[in-house]
């Protein structure tokens, strides 16, 4: 049995290299199973004879001790898988008549034959890792341009923001002083307005009391029915609108109250002190108008005439009621000072665009484009991204958007926000923020994950999350230098 015991062992540490590491071992870890008597649990540090290891029965925790068999549920085998890179599979698919490992070395007990596979997933490999240097290689020479292009551009915008800011000052300077000769003419055309305004209320106020002159006396010859020159409270009496408590009649009282308890007054008492308090209440005596004869029906579109009555006594003409110009005097004070207003309005127009201008720099210089100002480049540019339904745009540094592409209103999906990538590389995501608010929920946001290609390209667009929005952009800006990768000397772990 011994014999028997010892001839397996001697088979299960079949070497795979002339390190003598047992089967499934990798070479990193070959110093843990390179005692001449003993082995130690990788994990829990228990000593096991040295020919335990690979004996098809699991005596460590971990598994350490089966690495070439199926024995342990949780351990691992490494396929060395040369020319091509190396990597791990559950010792359960060691001897289970699938080829896991394209060297064919995980299929050693005869049951099946795996051809080896390596040599060609390594040329595979490395025409893949060689056109993805070249594209590496392409967007990093495009990266070099930007970089000279973002730093050329943010110098001239500090060379441009220097004498702008020195411009406005000679601007203020031409404000202030035209803001000066325009207060200056500004004076003396006030005053000529409001002594021209003030003789035009003394006109119409004159023209006023005419018009109220002729309604008095008209008024006085209607209430003065006897003739006597005087109108006193019976002719009031006689009259029911200076009825005032409204019983029917007008009372004795009521109608000198009318009089300011006067018996009688004339023409001047009652133009000066009576007319002012009724003129709103008294009602004109109408001559009584002829009937007039019924007239045919309009007919068709003719509208029947409905001309606005005017007042008899009123004979003032629109010319009248219109203000007269001003003088020649006032004309030549407004005309100066009108001048004066323009060059001031144009000064402070001028001074306001410079501001705008320098605004303008500012905000750009305090954008982070990178290290190295890399992604200056993207700046005033907009990408496109259509799937099935949507068409998705991705401004960068100022906004995301979505639209129906069949048409309808374009949505926010947040305005630039920061850049959002890990601590050790910030540079690896944007995010757009306070976009439009969902229905009963937050504002749209759209995170941008940044990758390396020799174009500027907008991927791919989704929702991962409500209202959260995903992006994939490809752009030079991300390039590094490529460097030569040696596939043989990488393996993937489990």
């Amino acid at each position: 049995m011994k014999e028997i015991i010892g001839l397996i062992s001697c088979f299960v540490l079949l070497t795979t290299a002339a390190d003598r590491r047992p089967r499934g071992v990798s070479l990193e870890k070959a110093s843990f199973y390179q005692g001449a008597t003993e082995f130690q649990c990788l994990t829990s540090g228990k000593v096991l004879p040295i020919d335990h290891v690979n004996d098809d029965y699991c005596d460590c925790e971990d598994g350490s001790d089966e690495p070439g068999t199926p024995a342990c549920a949780n351990g691992i085998f490494y396929c060395e898988n040369k020319p091509y890179k190396g990597h791990y599979i559950k010792t359960s698919r060691v001897n289970d008549g699938i080829c896991d490992c394209c060297d064919g070395s995980d299929e050693f007990d005869g049951t099946i034959s795996c051809p080896n596979t390596c040599v060609e997933k390594y040329e595979q490999e490395k025409v893949q890792q060689e056109a993805l240097r070249l594209q590496q290689s392409e967007g990093y020479k495009v990266k070099q341009e930007y970089m000279q292009q973002g730093k050329r551009a943010k110098d001239e915008k500090r060379s441009k923001l220097s004498e702008l800011e020195k411009e406005k000052e000679i601007l203020v300077k031409e404000k202030e002083a035209a803001e000066t000769v325009k207060n200056e003419a500004e004076e003396p055309e006030k005053v000529a307005i409001e002594e021209h305004k003030k003789a035009w209320e003394l006109v119409k106020e004159e023209r006023q009391k005419a018009k109220d002159a002729v309604k008095a006396a008209h008024a006085f010859s209607t209430l003065d029915v006897n003739n006597d020159g005087n109108v006193d409270f019976p002719e009031l009496m006689k009259h029911q609108e200076f009825d005032i408590d409204s019983d029917g009649t007008v009372s004795e009282e009521e109608a000198k109250e009318y009089l300011e308890d006067n018996e009688q007054v004339d023409l001047t008492l009652f133009t000066e002190n009576i007319w002012p308090n009724i003129k709103e209440i008294y009602k004109l005596e109408q001559e009584e108008k002829p009937e007039e004869s019924v007239s045919e029906e309009p007919k068709g579109d003719q509208e029947p005439e409905n001309k606005e009555e005017k007042d008899p006594l009123d004979t003032d003409t629109p010319e009248d009621e219109k203000e007269p110009e001003y003088n020649e005097e006032t004309k030549q004070l407004i005309q100066v000072a009108d001048e004066a207003r323009n060059k001031f309005n144009n000064a402070e127009s001028k001074v306001k665009d410079s501001e705008t201008e320098i605004n303008d720099i500012k905000k750009y210089l305090e954008i982070d484009f990178g290290p190295n100002e890399e992604f200056a480049a993207l700046k005033g540019q907009c990408f496109d991204y259509t799937d099935r339904e949507y068409t998705y745009r991705l401004c960068p540094f100022d906004k995301s958007t979505q639209k129906n592409k069949n048409g309808g209103i374009e949505t926010s999906l947040g305005v630039w926000g920061k850049w959002h990538g890990p601590d050790d590389d910030k540079y690896d995501t944007m995010k757009y923020e306070n976009g439009q608010g969902c229905w009963n929920g937050p504002s749209r946001s759209t995170h941008v994950n940044l990758h390396c290609g020799s174009t500027n390209a907008l991927t791919s667009a989704s929702e991962p999350s409500r209202c959260e929005y995903q992006f994939e952009f490809t752009t030079p800006a991300r390039c590094e230098e490529p460097t030569p990768v040696d596939i043989s000397n990488t393996h993937d772990e489990l």
